[in-house]
């Protein structure tokens, strides 16, 4: 099949533009001589696979590197760039996943904070307010300016951001990953917001991993392969495109997306493997970050968690692994309580663990592959001999738990120098090699390229079909639903329904992520629960 080819330019003005920049790093060239350019009035995808150049090229368009070769241009002209603030004074900015936002000061305060026009040496609150609701009004980002940070949704934040960029004049968008963190509806509103944004003449380049997303919002789609630009496809025009010919742009070859049906592994009739009672869980402001949680996972089963970030997810895993007390409830494997709050009892009792957080929490980025595949149990008699580690013997079992893993690098690797997706690799092989009855898996796939995502997928249902019992926990709705056998939603630490995944009601899972409940005896619209030192804050603004 031909790479779809460049599409004709059209009278509208280009916004913002790469011509023929070239970055190098030793040993890498990250970008190619690439040409890419976004007009004024839409929404242009970038897409590539991670360490395809995406990176590199949006920090040569917000002045934080310089191109070795090429030149940018914004607004039709050509400009040199040496600092962010150049770029934001030519009305570009980039809004990042990660939010920059102060939770205990105001929507309006934070639109506003390190910015002041004229000659003002006061903070005009009232006046900030007004201005910052005209913009969320003329935009279509519906946001209360008076709120406090702390105390609005994840889809409100990320309209924050944006109206942080457009208050200082804004007309080109870079949004990278944007709706990670999004329940359905706050997406689709988010997509809502940018069309306004490009109807009123703002250009948007969109950065996302979501290929449905991206076919569903972007008028044009450019993909980077290994730093050169592969090809620039118009989806007005080609409407024949789909998510899986832009993952093979992407990756150069045919990728499996979707929903991957398998044979039925899960005995109804037996006796779940891993049982979580009344489990109760208590944050450090005294609050119940994990209220009353009951589930069961049957051997063969993956249960996928879904709920929208810090909704009790981290410390369902963290009890389940041992790495959290419990105020009250049980955690059971095989019919057997385990010891809370210690990870040697849930090791023992057969729970394998992979965080969210590969480098920080589940590898040691220092070490070696091999040291990394060891880590829980280089005392044993197998790879030990008094004091002395058996380094041969630890090679050669790291060789054999990667077979098949498809890992760029071998035992000799260090870790910290690998790919998030061979750090995913890594860290799968090691709890999977001591056959697990539980396996947890947080954030299996974040900030991996789709290729990488297809391999994990690929690793977490042979876990399922040899038997393991499987939680895993993901902010990816499309994840959750493509992997699991059934669906818990979360919300305010509490499980606000189980439901099949095969057919679900992806508005019925967003519902339920923002605190409906699927049981009619519920607390329907249960709201997470507030933040002390965010009430606490805004007590004191009130009074």
């Amino acid at each position: 099949m031909n790479e779809p080819s460049l599409t004709e330019s059209r009278p509208t003005a280009v916004a913002l533009a790469a011509r023929g920049v070239t970055k190098r790093f030793p040993g890498v060239l990250a970008n190619d001589n690439v040409e890419f350019e976004v007009r004024a009035g839409e929404v242009h995808a970038l897409l590539g696979e991670n360490g395809s150049g995406k990176t590199t090229l949006c920090k040569v368009f917000t002045g934080l590197y310089r191109a070795d070769a090429g030149h940018v241009e914004i607004a039709g002209r050509p400009v040199d760039l040496h600092s962010p603030a150049d770029v934001h004074a030519r009305g570009v900015f980039m809004v990042h996943q990660h939010f920059s936002l102060v939770e205990r000061m105001t929507v309006a305060e934070n639109v506003m904070l390190g910015w002041r026009r004229g000659s003002r040496f006061w903070f005009d609150r009232r006046a900030a307010e007004r201005e910052v609701a005209e913009l969320a009004t003329l935009h279509g980002l519906p946001v209360d300016p008076a709120t406090l940070i702390g105390e609005l949704s994840m889809g409100e934040r990320q309209r924050v951001e944006i109206l942080k960029a457009l208050c200082r004049g804004a007309k080109v968008l870079i949004l990278d990953e944007p709706t990670t963190v999004l329940t359905p509806q706050e997406a689709e509103g988010l997509f809502e917001s940018l069309r306004r944004l490009a109807e009123a003449g703002s250009a948007v380049v969109f950065i996302s991993h979501k290929l449905h997303e991206v076919l569903s919002v972007c008028d044009r789609v450019s993909v980077l392969r290994r730093g050169v630009m592969t090809g620039t496809v118009d989806l007005r025009e080609q409407r024949a495109v789909d998510t899986r010919e832009l993952a093979r742009m992407m990756v150069g070859r045919e990728i499996e997306l979707g929903r991957r049906e398998r044979e039925e592994l899960v005995d109804p009739h037996a006796d779940p493997v891993l049982e979580l009672s009344e489990l109760t869980v208590t944050g450090d402001h005294g609050n119940a970050v994990l209220d009353s949680v009951t589930l069961d996972v049957h051997a063969g089963e993956v249960l996928g968690v879904a709920g929208v970030a810090g909704n009790g997810q981290r410390e369902l895993a963290d009890a389940i692994a041992g790495l959290r007390p419990l105020a009250a409830g049980t955690v059971t494997v095989a019919g057997k309580p385990l010891r809370a709050g210690s990870p040697l009892a849930a090791i023992a009792g057969g729970v394998a663990f992979v965080p969210e957080d590969r480098f920080g929490v589940g590898l040691a980025p220092g070490m070696t592959v091999a040291e990394n595949m060891v880590l829980k149990s280089f005392r044993s008699g197998r790879f030990s001999a008094g004091p002395f580690v058996r380094r041969r013997r630890v090679v050669v079992h790291t060789e054999e738990q990667l077979d098949g893993y498809e890992l760029r690098g071998g035992p000799a690797s260090v870790v910290g120098k690998l790919s998030g997706g061979n750090a995913q690799k890594v860290l799968l092989a090691r709890e999977m090699s001591g056959e697990p009855k539980v396996l947890v898996i947080a954030a299996p796939t974040r900030g991996l390229d789709v290729a990488a995502t297809e391999t994990v997928r690929e690793l977490i249902a042979r876990a399922a079909e040899a038997g393991t019992a499987v939680v895993m926990i993901s902010e990816d709705l499309d994840e959750v639903l493509d992997v699991s056998d059934r669906v818990a939603v979360m919300c305010g630490g509490r499980v606000t329904g189980v439901l099949p995944a095969a057919g679900a009601d992806v508005e019925e899972i967003g519902l339920l992520m923002m605190g409906h409940t699927a049981d009619p005896a519920g607390p329907a619209g249960t709201p997470a629960p507030a933040d002390p030192a965010v009430a606490s804050a805004r007590a004191e603004r009130t009074a």
